[in-house]
């Protein structure tokens, strides 16, 4: 799916889309003639069509015929509640809707943005692959924007309009959700349960619309939103149905296009950061999207669209799937993914998400915030800008798809950031330093000012996290070293292992692939002059000390993240600790830390974090989840949390903040 070593590959150069946008007519744009090429010439059913077609299918009628049997309804009465899952559910795309959403959005990117760049070579293998067979785009999901944009830039190119599975909040926007659905969503619920009716009808109405070509089908991988910006773990529901109908013999391929979308700023920025402290989610309304329209007189700077090279399922599946077993059983009967199959599914999931992460642009702030996080009492601008400067060159020995502007001093660079990122920062006689600019200017309690630094701190990490697929493989050797205390290549490689494992929820790291990330990090880190990777030890060189120990700084919130989660849970958790009641109580016992000087910190107070790190725990049996009656309890194995603890805190002896670049300068 993707080059072992990403620095290898070769990248698109982009375009500026907003550029013609500036000098022509928005309302013409709109208007203009839009003849997209579709798969073998088809002309697109009507939704009328296809709902008629999918109540109809064998599939659905036998499925219908075994809810009637088991419930004792009739079989009029499941088909009639079948047509009404499928009312719910269906788009209903409609040329005119989009030729308005394209006029407004023209409207509202030339606000937002400074620039939109669109890899024009991933357009034209777009163009050729819908010609060839059926297909299913991928974006990564990191804001609101994305699914706008991607239609936007379908109608743009004069491609087919993706139909898009969104989530049921929508529907609560009265007009804006009947307007999605014109554009191309169609409706899921987040959850399905036991409900096999609702699944039968949603798994045949996206796989009719697959088979029958009738547009490209989008969805996202990690299922929602990343509050924090790194990827979360894929979700392999949808993506097993659209492979079924190749894995059943209806197609002959299905082309994968990942794509890849990033912001120079996000536009949920504090949102996201807020909801990671606590604060629930605004509810989607039309009034709140109306209330949001503040956005426009802010800038966030550049975003960055990159579509993959298409990835075949047929030739993804050569020697790994076996499709005569499901000639085994008539194609309407429903069939669960066997165990090989659900591994495959798995792991092409992880692997695409991998190549979203590899075709991220990356600014220069995401460098700059990964200082200023390792640096809490600040930095001076010429220190900022040297460190700047040597991390930049790391990055892209890495292999970082880093958008440097060219001819460009550094301290140019940086003051271009920290200008568009303002509102996280005070500046003040040469000396930068993350802080809240705009808090209340009232008496706050103690909790209000962590909170309220915590915000910023969080926010920033959103952008950090951008770029931590770049660095986590060299980081985890780095920590590895550290914690082994030998130079031994089996030491170093177990501890490396017991690392990958503890953090498998929290980064993108393909289930199998230790040995290859190993080697891979050993690979980085012998190219960059600071490793020897010998037969049987791996001896760091006179001059690697300062880049391990910024990599393990890297790593360091997340250490110390999941320790305050296993100190809370050896000190604090009852033995009643329901589930639900977990994040808070961490939260709590992180706050009171940070409050007694204890722990500075303040990622620690992610929900995020603390609820990865607890599915560590329970996957590596060190808590257990226990139902009693209807509530879900926490038991915890307090010898097993006590070891792991001890296991991460051998890791925490270099991480001490920018102790590496006074080695490097030394």
């Amino acid at each position: 799916l993707a080059p072992r070593h990403p620095m290898l590959k070769k990248r698109d150069s982009f375009e500026d889309i907003l550029e013609e946008r500036r000098h022509s007519s928005d309302l013409r744009y709109a208007l203009r003639c839009y003849t997209p090429t579709l798969y073998k010439g088809l002309v697109p059913c009507k939704a009328s069509m296809l709902k008629s077609i999918v109540l109809q299918s064998d599939h659905l009628q036998y499925v219908i015929k075994q809810v009637s049997s088991e419930s004792g309804d009739s079989t009029e009465c499941v088909a009639e509640e079948a047509s009404l899952i499928l009312d719910e559910m269906a788009h209903r795309l409609q040329l005119s809707t989009v030729r308005f959403f394209v006029f407004t959005l023209s409207k509202a990117f030339k606000r937002l943005f400074r620039s939109v760049c669109v890899n024009e070579e991933g357009i034209q293998r777009l163009q050729q692959a819908v010609q060839e067979h059926p297909v299913v785009l991928l974006p990564s999901h990191r804001s609101y924007m994305d699914f706008l944009m991607m239609s936007y830039l379908l109608y743009m190119y004069d491609l087919p309009l993706p139909v898009i599975a969104a989530g049921m909040d929508f529907m609560s926007m009265k007009f804006v959700g009947e307007m999605l659905r014109m554009s191309g969503a169609f409706f899921i619920r987040r959850s399905f349960g036991g409900d096999k009716l609702y699944w039968a009808v949603f798994s045949e109405y996206v796989k009719t619309m697959l088979r029958n070509g009738y547009a490209p089908i989008e969805f996202f991988l990690e299922g929602t939103r990343s509050r924090t910006c790194k990827s979360l773990t894929p979700k392999t529901g949808l993506l097993n149905i659209v492979m079924e109908p190749f894995f059943k013999g209806e197609l002959f391929d299905v082309n994968l296009v990942p794509v890849s979308i990033s912001y120079e700023r996000i536009l949920e920025e504090s949102l996201y950061a807020r909801e990671l402290l606590g604060i629930p989610k605004p509810k989607e309304s039309t009034s709140g999207l109306l209330k949001a329209r503040r956005v426009l007189s802010e800038d966030y700077g550049s975003m960055y669209v990159y579509f993959g090279h298409p990835v075949s399922v047929r030739s993804l599946t050569e020697g790994k799937i076996t499709r005569s077993q499901y000639n085994l059983l008539p194609r309407c009967i429903p069939q669960k993914p066997s165990a090989d199959t659900h591994e495959f599914l798995n792991d092409t999931a992880f692997r695409l998400v991998r190549i979203q992460e590899g075709n991220m642009v990356l600014k220069p702030w995401v460098l700059i915030a990964t200082l200023l996080l390792q640096n809490p009492d600040g930095m001076d601008l010429s220190s900022l800008a040297e460190q700047t400067d040597w991390l930049r060159h790391l990055a892209l020995a890495f292999g970082a798809f880093l958008d440097w502007p060219d001819h460009a001093a550094c301290s140019e660079v940086i003051s271009c950031s920290l200008a568009l990122h303002r509102h996280l920062l005070s500046v003040s006689a040469g000396h930068v330093q993350l802080s809240v600019t705009d808090a209340p200017q009232v008496e706050t309690t103690p909790e209000e000012a962590v909170f309220h630094q915590a915000v910023v701190v969080l926010s920033c990490a959103s952008y950090r996290n951008q770029i931590l697929h770049v660095f986590l493989r060299p980081a985890l050797l780095a920590v590895a070293m550290q914690s082994a205390n030998s130079n031994r290549k089996d030491d170093v490689y177990n501890c490396f292992n017991f690392l990958r494992n503890m953090f498998s929820s929290e980064f993108i790291l393909c289930p199998g692939d230790s040995v290859q990330d190993f080697e891979e990090a050993c690979y980085l880190l012998m190219k960059r002059g600071v490793l020897q990777v010998l037969e049987h030890e791996i001896v760091m060189s006179a001059s690697g000390h300062s880049t391990l120990a910024f990599l393990s700084s890297v790593l360091d919130p997340f250490l110390q993240g999941y320790q305050v989660v296993s100190r809370y849970l050896c000190e604090e958790t009852n033995e009643n600790l329901t589930e639900k009641e977990f994040i808070p109580a961490v939260r709590n016992f992180a706050l009171k830390l940070i409050l007694a000087g204890r722990l500075k910190c303040y990622e620690a107070l992610s929900s995020d974090l603390q609820k990865n790190a607890l599915a560590a725990f329970l996957r590596l049996k060190a808590v257990m989840k226990v139902k009693v009656g209807d509530q879900v309890t926490l038991k915890v194995n307090k010898i097993a949390v006590n070891s792991l603890e001890d296991t991460l805190g051998k890791s925490d002896v270099i991480s001490h903040q920018n102790s590496w670049w006074s080695r490097l300068v030394l």
